[in-house]
């Protein structure tokens, strides 16, 4: 059985590692120029050749998105960047312009060229007319149905790559081609600086009424007419899989390293168990419950069913019930640990030890000594190293977490 490529977003050099840490095959991020995320902090030159020195140490291929709706002034600058791209020897470079595909082609040649989704590939016609122009890979537009992805994976050039969201937020626009941001904030969606205003809560006012405005409810309860659920396909991974498609993409490249963490974690877990034992394999298995902690919007299935893609219009808020505590710096063969505190955490009390490619366990901590050797019962101090015991030997990067279930603001 083919495995899927992980594609796991890093939105900064933390959390690519936290994605390489925890099982992804490739990670895709922005240099400081031409991507659809300004939002992160991205990845200035000298951090982007340690990116890609670091993910490659890994066996972890990098793919940088040059993505952006461009200009003449963003041509103008292509050339540079893209001789800089390939000398950093990134695998791929993501495009959704058919200039920058070209300039890629000249000036990046080692690299591949993926489609971003912001071309918004629904059918095989498509994608075999990007083939032809030299793409290697092609996202997917996520609008596209399951059995228009398997007609696409019957139909397509056989060394053709699909690549399709599995995971993350979704865009209420068509494959993110949204002008609402640009017109509400000045701020384009389509170069990288959504304002997001498809979150916001609107009301109504009548042109001849300046001033008055009424409130627009479903069921007694306010309306986010344009907010749309979050995508999670990990009960899906057979379909997923049996369909062929050749890397289940991953969003959230503004996310925190933990949530990028955890939810590439799921992935990893999810696809090797079907891999090893696909009769066996269980819809609501572990790696199921471990997508829900991380902080999201309600999950949907997106457009994969065919369905009516279905809106949140009573709340834009995010579900979040579970916070990190800690994460582990060092650690021995014993279990004797230091970790840095992230959130209070206190003696006595469980927590959850979450690491790589395994399922979580439940620890408490009988002793906390601080670096000075002072024996405390809590951790308030933001940043501060406390010496513990764990189960065992524990890498670096792994996550304490406490669960406290309630809903925050984005």
């Amino acid at each position: 059985m083919k495995k899927p490529e992980i594609l796991s977003p890093a939105g900064d050099m933390e959390k690519l590692q936290a994605a390489v840490l925890y099982g992804a095959d490739a990670v895709y991020l922005a240099g400081t120029f031409f991507g659809m995320r300004t939002a992160s902090a991205n990845f200035s030159d000298e951090e982007m050749r340690k990116a890609v020195v670091y993910a490659h140490e890994n066996n972890v291929k990098v793919y940088v998105t040059c993505n952006t709706l461009m200009r003449n002034h963003d041509i103008a600058r292509l050339p540079a960047y893209l001789e800089f791209l390939d000398d950093c020897k990134v695998d791929g470079i993501i495009v959704a312009d058919l200039g920058c595909m070209r300039l890629a082609q000249k000036y990046a040649p080692k690299a591949e060229i993926h489609m971003s989704t912001q071309t918004s590939v629904l059918n095989v016609e498509a994608a075999k007319a990007w083939y032809e122009l030299g793409a290697n890979r092609i996202c997917l537009a996520r609008e596209t149905s399951l059995p228009e992805i398997c007609e696409i994976m019957e139909k397509k050039p056989k060394e053709l790559a699909i690549e399709a969201f599995v995971h993350g937020a979704m865009c209420m626009a068509y494959s993110g081609r949204c002008m609402i941001s640009d017109y509400l904030a000045g701020r384009s969606a389509n170069r990288g600086n959504c304002a997001q205003p498809c979150r916001w809560s609107y009301v109504l006012m009548e042109e001849k009424r300046p001033g008055e405005y009424f409130p627009v409810v479903e069921d007694g309860r306010s309306t986010h007419i344009f907010n749309s659920k979050d995508m999670c396909m990990i009960e899906y991974i057979p379909e997923l899989m049996q369909a062929g498609i050749d890397s289940f993409k991953i969003e959230g490249r503004v996310k925190s390293s933990y949530y990028c963490a955890a939810v590439t974690n799921a992935y990893r877990l999810a696809i090797d168990e079907y891999v090893r034992s696909p009769e066996t394999w269980q819809r609501d298995g572990f790696w199921t419950v471990e997508a829900d902690k991380v902080s999201h919007r309600q999950y949907c299935t997106g457009f994969y069913f065919g369905e009516k893609f279905i809106q949140r219009p009573e709340t834009s808020n995010y579900i979040r019930t579970w916070d990190v505590v800690a994460t582990v710096v060092e650690c021995d063969d014993e279990g004797n640990a230091i970790i840095e505190q992230k959130n209070k955490f206190v003696r006595g009390v469980e927590y959850e030890l979450m690491q790589p490619k395994a399922q979580p366990q439940k620890v408490t901590f009988e002793k906390m000594v601080t670096l000075d050797g002072k024996e405390i019962e809590s951790a308030g101090q933001a940043k501060i190293r406390v010496r513990v015991k764990l189960p065992g030997k524990t890498p670096v990067g792994a996550f304490l977490r406490r669960e406290g279930s309630r809903f925050n603001e984005p």
